[in-house]
């Protein structure tokens, strides 16, 4: 008797971007088919390209903001766009990105009763005053401010899911993303690991905001990956939101300094005024993920810089349609 898979199509949304992408790398180590779906704002064909010939991936251009009616077991729901840069060229559309989207994905979901995973993000805690910040703490957002169209709208998918799951007892997953790098990151999306490599890597000063003592945590891609695909698996009784992050803690000067060194460039660091209500602090309480998804980052920063590096130089040396 042949054996079926678990799950025999997932979709991903968001598929040709950073994360999504990796994700169906991943996904198509298993069994099963992929459905990516992507508008392309932010996400690229290259980033898949590898993934076209598999006769068990498809790649659909849509925007979550309509409704798209497919076959799924579940969907991950990674469509947005996810840098400040990006985010803030067109709000209006950030905040539909993340609240008409939930709602079509988990009217889909709820149409063909697929587990559906929100790709949420630890923006959700705002600036915070809890330090580090664990899943109890409800954020101190600015509701009006530039980054509200993503923090806001994020917080709002999250208050969609666990609704969906409380009136239509929709099996539900939410993860709160903090900082992720690696290769396939965008490298003009303003993040402060696209932004250093790049700059290092041509010589040219590396612009931290304010005096650069505010904190970050940064967690390699394929870890992140690993936690996206446990929570996906773990018991129905465990929704989350978990933290999904490193929780080793740096500030934006030693990751300058780090990118300094590590790519022997002769960049000096030069500072720029501090944007609006950008968050002092992030660290993630990663407690709950170790003890649910028996989960904790792998790769040090080190070593995770050094691959992001590589992709980087190969990237910036090819041709400019190469880079999009």
């Amino acid at each position: 008797m042949p054996r079926y898979p678990d799950y025999s199509h997932t979709l991903v949304t968001g598929g040709a971007g950073f994360l999504g992408s990796h994700l169906c790398d991943r996904l198509l180590e298993e069994s099963g088919n992929v459905l990516c779906v992507d508008n392309f704002f932010t996400g690229t064909r290259h980033n898949v390209a590898h993934l076209l010939d598999n006769p068990r991936f498809e790649l659909i251009r849509h925007d979550v903001t309509f409704p798209i009616y497919l076959e799924v077991d579940r969907i991950f729901n990674l469509a947005c766009a996810a840098s400040p840069i990006h985010y803030q060229y067109d709000p209006v559309q950030t905040t539909k990105s993340s609240v008409h989207g939930a709602i079509n994905m988990l009217g889909l979901a709820r149409r063909t009763s697929a587990r559906i995973l929100q790709a949420s993000t630890s923006e959700v805690y705002g600036d915070p005053d809890v330090h580090p910040q664990r899943e109890d703490y409800w954020g101190r957002v600015n509701p009006i401010g530039p980054r509200a169209c993503y923090d806001e709208g994020k917080r709002c998918a999250e208050t969609l899911f666990f609704d969906y799951h409380r009136q239509f007892r929709l099996p539900i997953k939410v993860a709160r993303i903090f900082n992720t790098y690696g290769p396939r990151m965008h490298p003009h999306d303003g993040r402060v690991v696209s932004n250093f490599i790049r700059q290092a890597l041509r010589n040219e000063p590396l612009t931290i905001y304010g005096d650069g003592s505010q904190t970050r945590s940064f967690c390699y891609v394929s870890d992140l990956i690993d936690g996206l695909l446990r929570l996906m698996k773990s018991p129905a009784a465990f929704t989350g939101p978990v933290n999904l992050g490193n929780p080793v803690e740096f500030s934006v000067r030693e990751l300058a300094e780090k990118v300094i060194a590590l790519t022997g460039s002769r960049s000096k660091i030069e500072s720029l005024p501090l944007p609006a209500d950008d968050p002092r602090q992030r660290q993630p309480d990663i407690g709950l993920a170790e003890r649910e998804l028996g989960w904790k980052p792998a790769v040090g920063l080190d070593e995770g810089l050094a691959k992001t590096i590589s992709y980087f130089d190969e990237l910036l040396a090819a041709p400019p349609e190469r880079r999009r």
